[in-house]
């Protein structure tokens, strides 16, 4: 990494901290309840759906009531696309979503994966990117929320049979503090140039003529090919262009404060009226990680520990300087197959300039990296660069940080449920070094506990795996494969570690939307979510149960940098080994081949 790759990532951990220190303060008084002009507005709320803020269930009945919330979630967001074409608010009449994408896209903002199989400003009515794609953004990020502040409740408190009440906790993370940061983050996004409107789409005349090669249609519409099959191409060249408008700002303040990712446009934040300038990519960035990191000082307040939130913190901050300094550095190498190919004849120089191929000029190497870095840290998925354009090392980065479980700071509430987690196993790894029963926060750690740990951390392993593995045997999932060899293995391999990680940034060399990957990805999408959630869930319940232990000359001290290490070296075993041989099969030789030649 060069001094301004340095100084970018130094001043985002600054902002990231000063911000989200504030921050945790307001989180933790408004989902205790504990801001009474608050709880004055929100109880005539809670009482006309018949429920009170101080009805607080077990685990079960939260988790029952959660999965109610987002099965009728994804019911109204799919028939919403379904019936668009009927629907107000379309001034483009673009028609019904198909079936198997109308199903993907539902289960995909559902889940807070966002994975997009389609160009948003081609497809989605102004009423469905509103009322359907970012009502589910808020809801989605507040199910991540109430997730993790119900296990917290499950370290905090001790013989107690109940951890919350979801509905008020619902309430009360949409409400009280996705919205107002949203609508602050959507004034600011709006007077850095993002578009923010309801008008039709303009037609412009551009100062030169556009070039583009298109198929050329035979006399039954279908594209011609030539004696070897491959499509036959006709020139075209206009001056006139279509400028998509649309509710913009609105939709990126919340993609981006809940880690949803997607976006308004095919081309996410690299589309200029979506992240028009240097600032707004930095605002970007730094709100991914913002509530995120403002959370692990919600657990240190809530525990009664700020030392627990410190290390956690920590833990997760080292980690991500890690990767960045990789992504930027591999980024800042360059393709040396450019200087065979008679770009530059000077190999160094090719090298020095570094890989530019798909990154915009206006943010460069170093602030796409980092920004690559971030929303594969976090279950985001939006992006300001190609990630399917990377160098090899430089796109095994964020598809590692994905398969880690996105624990590196992570989505709302996911990513420290999911850094729990490990946090739990790590103890009981060193309660088996030294033989002892674990405790993690004056919680015993019992086999009841590492059963659901186990279950948890194992699912996207199997998902990612075991999807891989159907698509590259499918000669479905085979079809969709643009790239041979083993770039195009990295392409299905991201495919599913995004999906299941509920990521939705994508190697988007791969032909995804078709009924196979639809329905594949979507399975993959809604275990990933809830295959984790509920395990999470049923620990909070059994934590919440137990009696708190005294700390004795024997308990291990589950904060400083002793235990911080423990924690990020389970994160780097656990998290990582599984993928390696699948991880050695696509970036790595495809590293090794590229810079062979």
């Amino acid at each position: 990494m060069n001094a301004p790759a340095w100084m970018l990532l130094a001043a985002y951990l600054a902002a990231l901290l000063a911000l989200a220190w504030p921050l945790a303060r307001w989180i933790d008084a408004v989902m205790e309840g504990r801001v009474a002009w608050l709880a004055r507005l929100e109880a005539p709320l809670l009482r006309a759906v018949g429920m009170r803020a101080d009805q607080e269930t077990g685990w079960l009945r939260y988790c029952l009531g959660l999965l109610a919330f987002n099965l009728l979630g994804l019911c109204a967001l799919y028939s919403l696309q379904r019936l668009q074409a009927w629907l107000p608010l379309n001034p483009q009449g673009f028609g019904a979503v198909a079936p198997e994408l109308a199903f993907n896209t539902a289960v995909s903002f559902v889940t807070n994966t966002n994975w997009q199989n389609y160009g948003g400003e081609t497809t989605m009515a102004y009423l469905t990117q509103m009322l359907g794609l970012t009502v589910q953004n808020f809801l989605s990020a507040a199910t991540g929320l109430v997730v993790v502040l119900a296990l917290m409740r499950g370290f905090a408190r001790h013989s107690a049979q109940v951890i919350g009440n979801v509905w008020a906790d619902l309430l009360r993370a949409t409400l009280w503090v996705l919205l107002p940061l949203s609508l602050v983050f959507s004034i600011v996004l709006a007077s850095e140039g993002v578009v923010q409107n309801l008008a039709p789409y303009q037609q412009v005349q551009t100062l030169q003529a556009v070039h583009w090669q298109q198929p050329r249609l035979g006399a039954d519409g279908q594209p011609l090919e030539d004696s070897q099959g491959r499509p036959v191409l006709e020139d075209k060249s206009s001056t006139a262009q279509t400028l998509a408008m649309g509710p913009v700002a609105s939709q990126e303040a919340i993609k981006m404060l809940g880690t949803n990712g997607g976006g308004f446009f095919n081309a996410n934040s690299a589309h200029p009226f979506e992240n028009p300038s240097a600032l707004s990519n930095f605002l970007q960035m730094l709100a991914i990680f913002l509530i995120p990191a403002a959370l692990c000082f919600v657990f240190g307040r809530m525990v009664g520990d700020m030392r627990q939130g410190w290390t956690v913190l920590a833990a997760m901050a080292a980690l991500f300087v890690v990767f960045a300094a990789a992504a930027t550095a591999f980024e800042q190498q360059g393709n040396p197959a450019l200087a065979a190919l008679g770009v530059d004849q000077t190999p160094s120089l090719a090298q020095s300039g570094g890989n530019m191929e798909g990154k915009e000029l206006r943010f460069g190497i170093n602030a796409s990296a980092l920004f690559a870095t971030i929303t594969t840290a976090a279950s985001c998925g939006a992006v300001n660069a190609m990630h399917d354009s990377f160098t090899p090392l430089g796109g095994m980065v964020p598809l590692v940080l994905m398969q880690l479980g996105e624990v590196v700071f992570g989505g709302v509430g996911a990513g420290l449920y999911g850094m729990l987690l490990f946090a739990i196993l790590a103890v009981f790894i060193a309660g088996l070094m030294i033989g002892r029963t674990p405790e993690y926060l004056g919680k015993k750690i019992e086999a009841h506990e590492m059963k659901l740990v186990a279950i948890a951390i194992l699912v996207t392993p199997l998902l990612v795996l075991g999807g891989t593995a159907v698509a590259v045997l499918a000669e479905a999932g085979r079809a969709g494969i643009l790239n041979p060899g083993p770039h195009g293995f990295s392409e299905v391999l991201y495919a599913l570690s995004s999906a299941a990680n509920n990521n939705g940034s994508a190697f988007a060399g791969l032909s995804a939307n078709t009924p196979f990957y639809n329905l594949l990805l979507a399975l993959a999408m809604w275990l990933g979510r809830f295959g984790v959630l509920v395990p999470v869930l049923a620990i909070a319940g059994a934590l919440a149960a137990k009696k708190r232990l005294a700390a004795t000359a024997g308990t291990l001290p589950t904060h400083g940098p002793l235990f911080a290490a423990l924690l990020i070296g389970c994160v780097l075993l656990v998290g990582l080994l599984s993928y390696l041989p699948a991880l050695a099969l696509s970036p790595v030789v495809e590293h090794l081949m590229l810079w062979t030649h």
